[in-house]
Formats: structure tokens, sequence, C-alpha cells
């Protein structure tokens, strides 16, 4: 299916890229074999997304949790991301693509550290689509560690604890200055949102789908669009 062209596409579309290891054991492959082909559909679909007028894209790569891997898997996933960092570096002139890390980078590689900050701050003047990939993220760590940020900035009497308001403290997040997302979407057939963007995606609309992740198709996003656009966003209100 094509999109219509009366449906205005969601400003900012958040992805859990789930289902990759279960797709690599139905195949009878290695875990990793997965991830790269996970990898590939996260390349196609940030381009459709790019062609479609989607300008934020945000992508949960690696989470606080999947430290608990085995080291071989955790080792193919670090891989594959210094991989397609090193490729955005290569491509981000005729793409234009803006990238940004969510998460505590801290734990990452030196190496993977030094090209996640390279890869910001090169793409940082371009502005066709933002692609912002949650690395060593988990929402609830997101938020700790912005209510650790305003704490010191208190301490330091920058501010005071009785002036904090939802607006300023979305400026500690990692997100600050990004839009929330209006769609939150979820491959594989999981129903939960995992720990994923809690704060930001609180009036998102959520929309499941049972197919892995290495085999979503640029139809499976437009689905989810169209179903998106079938809700009735009323935000509290009738």
């Amino acid at each position: 299916m094509a999109l219509s062209e009366k449906i205005s596409v969601p400003r900012h579309i958040a992805i859990i890229m789930d289902g990759n290891g279960r797709w690599a054991k139905k195949r009878g492959l290695p875990r990793n074999a997965g991830h790269k082909a996970g990898a590939e559909t996260f390349r196609r679909i940030a381009d459709h997304c790019n062609s479609i007028g989607v300008k934020y894209l945000t992508v949960y790569a690696f989470s606080t949790e999947n430290w608990k891997r085995s080291e071989e898997e955790v080792s193919g996933i670090m891989g594959l991301l210094e991989y397609y960092l090193k490729e955005a570096l290569r491509d981000m002139e005729k793409n234009h693509i803006r990238f940004c890390a969510f998460g505590d980078l801290s734990r990452l590689s030196p190496k993977l550290q030094q090209l996640c900050r390279q890869t910001m701050e090169r793409s940082r003047a371009f502005t066709d689509v933002q692609v912002n990939f949650c690395i060593n993220y988990g929402g609830r760590d997101e938020i700790v560690r912005a209510a650790k940020r305003f704490a010191a900035a208190v301490a330091a009497g920058e501010r005071t604890a009785d002036s904090l308001t939802e607006a300023d403290f979305e400026t500690y997040l990692d997100s600050a200055g990004v839009p929330d997302p209006e769609l939150v979407i979820r491959p594989s057939g999981e129903l939960r949102t995992s720990n994923f963007l809690p704060w930001q995606s609180a009036y998102s609309e959520l929309v499941f789908m049972d197919v892995l992740w290495p085999d979503f198709t640029n139809d499976d996003l437009d689905k989810a669009i169209e179903e998106y656009h079938r809700r009735n966003r009323r935000f509290g209100g009738v």
C-alpha cells in the first residue's frame, strides 16, 4: 500500500526495533545475523521516513538492560553501531540527516563515544530530518539523570527547587529541544513499551504490530501511520 496523499505524516515517529533474535532463531542463524538484518531494515525505514516527510525518527538501538545479553551478542551490536556511524559520517553531506544520541554514553567504548560525538557535531547544521539513536538508553535512567542535573543546578544556586515546571524539566532530558513523538511503533508482537521514552510518550499513540523488525517493511510503516490517523487524539478533552 501507499500512503494517501490526503494523510499528513506525524512529525515525530519513534520505533522499538524488536525481534532480531527471534528472526535469526527461526532461520537457524546466530542472533547477530538478526541484528545485521535489523540494521538494514533501519536504513531502509529511515530512508522511507525521510522520503515521506517525517522530521524526527527515534529508534531504540540498545537499552540499559541489553548489557545482560552474551558478550558475543553485545560485541556484535556495538560493531554494527560503529559501522553505521562511520557510514553516516561518510554519507551525511549527501543525505543531510542530523544525528543525535540519547542515553548514557559513558559506558560505551571510548572509540564509540568519540564516533557518537563526532557524528552529532558534524551533522548539527542539517535540518532535513533528525535521527535519534537511543544507545545504552532506559527511560527511567534518563529521568534519574535529568533529576540529578536539576539537583546540581539547585546546589550551584542556579535554580530553586520550587521553580521547576514540566517544561523546565524537559530541558534536562536527553531529548531536550525535540518534540514528543506523536506515534510509537513496536513490531515483534510484544505489547509493552519496555522503558522506551516514558516521559516523551505520555500522549503518543501506540501501535503494536505482529511482525519481527527485520521483516518490517515500508508498507508496515505506512499502515501504522494510517492507524494513527484513525485515532481520536483528545489529550484529556472531550
